[in-house]
């Protein structure tokens, strides 16, 4: 199978390349990691306004872009090369996907215009104890209250909970699964920030007290496998980017270190490390891709997904390693920039499943 992104997804990745480089430098991201928010709401409008981010995969009709999986890859991508510090995984992607692809017709047309241009922070809630997105292991319940809802119980590792306006939660009913929407400031809901190993991404748990919720789609039928392949494929892109920035910090510092009078980088054993870095990093992208693609086409897309992100989880910490080693002793300290993808990386190999989960995910989407 040959993969090739087009001229006008090459342009996209240059110009958002550009935007992200100025927007989204290592002394800006150290410096929102340090706030409870978590993001610079100037620049999140400007990515929503004049980059059209936010509803880059969401259809026209609903106020987005109408592109597809392929080119919120691309953008997932370039985002995590720089560690952009946005709310955009939590509320693009996730809750983005949710409504899209859970809601009526009504539901999509007042909600998603407002996630597309970024007026809106929306977030999912699904996970209470496992990492992986699964029915046996939501506990919230959800029971009629009116001409509505209300949910008790406990999320957790729910990402930029601590800032959304909107959450989307998957509860218990009598009909089995379904997913509400719930109003972040409403009364019952009390939300604290999560103590995380990765500052660069805000994560908060949630608790539920009878807070009013709305049922999104159909009671019982909440489609959580089909969000998660399409979160998995996005977050997977998300990850390569972040292990082929290490793999070029790398390169780029062994390029300058000097040793026995000549730079690193002219020893055989330096270039085995990287040759053999950079080929597992183009084995993930093309895992990252290929889901992308299969996601576009309409096809099934579990084990791709699942795949993906096992691979790019994998690499991405190897990547880290590697360019801390070969930093030396200043790769561990913390005024280099290193440690910053160091954390990222290790968040992201277990958040919303490890590598050995997800590749017995795989297996049995392939029935083996």
């Amino acid at each position: 199978m040959e993969f090739a992104f087009s001229a006008e997804q090459e342009q996209f990745r240059d110009i958002l390349a550009r935007f992200l480089k100025d927007k989204s430098p290592p002394r800006a991201v150290r410096r929102l990691m340090a706030t409870a928010e978590g993001f610079d709401a100037d620049v999140w409008r400007q990515a929503c306004g004049e980059m059209g981010l936010a509803g880059l995969h969401l259809p026209e009709a609903y106020g987005g872009a109408g592109y597809g999986p392929v080119e919120l890859g691309i953008a997932m991508e370039e985002q995590g090369r720089t560690l952009f510090c946005a709310p955009f995984l939590a509320s693009a992607v996730m809750a983005g996907y949710a409504v899209l692809l859970a809601g009526s017709e009504d539901q999509r047309h007042a909600l998603l215009p407002g996630i597309a241009d970024g007026s809106t922070i929306a977030t999912v809630a699904i996970c209470e104890r496992a990492g992986l997105w699964s029915e046996s292991d939501i506990t919230v319940a959800a029971t009629r209250a009116g001409d509505g809802w209300q949910l008790d119980g406990r999320k957790r590792f729910v990402v930029d909970g601590q800032t959304a306006d909107q959450l989307i939660v998957a509860a218990r009913s009598a009909a089995g699964v379904s997913l509400f929407i719930v109003d972040a400031r409403a009364d019952g809901v009390h939300r604290s920030a999560a103590n995380v190993m990765d500052p660069t991404r805000k994560l908060a748990d949630i608790d539920f007290d009878a807070a009013p919720a709305q049922l999104l789609g159909i009671e019982g039928q909440a489609p959580l496998d089909r969000i998660f392949d399409a979160v998995l494929v996005s977050f997977a892109n998300e990850i390569v980017g972040g292990a082929q920035a290490m793999l070029d910090s790398a390169v780029e510092y062994t390029k300058l270190r000097v040793q026995f009078g000549r730079t690193i980088a002219s020893f055989q054993a330096i270039k085995h490390r990287l040759a053999d870095l950079l080929v597992d990093v183009e084995l993930a992208k093309a895992a990252a891709y290929q889901a992308a693609q299969q996601l576009a086409d309409g096809d099934s897309a579990t084990a791709s997904a699942s795949l993906a992100k096992a691979a790019a989880s994998e690499v991405y910490m190897r990547a880290a390693r590697e360019c801390i080693q070969l930093h030396g002793g200043i790769g561990f300290t913390w005024e280099n920039d290193t440690h910053l993808w160091f954390k990222r990386a290790k968040s992201s190999e277990v958040f919303l499943g490890t590598p050995g989960e997800h590749r017995e995910r795989m297996l049995q989407a392939m029935g083996v």
